[in-house]
């Protein structure tokens, strides 16, 4: 079932993976910041592969300076963001179905993280997580107790 997982920006766990960048680089694959000229490239890629409710979220974290990509034959192949829905929220993150397993989410992740401490930010919030065990590995996050549904269940729904 899913929950809000929580993370601690802080120390040592939260870094950008250098040597697993530079072995994406050497398969073509990049990341970089959404920016807003590619809002409506991003968010085809999203409506393709997920959903209109994560489109709009990521939308949000675009003009809020919090998305990153991943690009690979100038083709978009993984997206992440933060602040798009609620301050100090990270997500979501999707990566394409035929790039799973290459560590592009894991990339993702750590960049949108490391850029939320930046901000200022010294814990995140993962709302309403898939993969727990995902992000238990990847950054030591741990599910809020009483989560459930957590603040998307704020959500209209029809």
């Amino acid at each position: 079932m899913s929950c809000d997982m929580l993370v601690k920006l802080y120390g040592e766990k939260i870094a950008v993976d250098t040597e697993l960048e530079k072995k994406l680089a050497a398969e073509g694959i990049v990341i970089k910041r959404g920016i807003a000229c590619d809002r409506h490239r991003i968010r085809e890629f999203i409506l393709a592969r997920f959903s209109e409710n994560w489109a709009d979220e990521i939308d949000s974290g675009i003009l809020n300076g919090g998305c990153y990509v991943a690009v690979k034959d100038k083709a978009i192949v993984g997206v992440a963001g933060w602040d798009g829905l609620f301050k100090g929220f990270f997500g979501p993150i999707g990566v394409d179905e035929s790039m799973r397993g290459t560590g592009i989410g894991k990339a993702l992740l750590l960049r949108c993280l490391c850029s939320m401490r930046e901000q200022g930010y010294r814990y995140a919030i993962i709302g309403w997580t898939g993969p727990q065990e995902f992000y238990a590995k990847c950054c030591d996050a741990v599910p809020i107790p009483d989560s459930i549904p957590g603040s998307y269940g704020d959500m209209v729904t029809i």
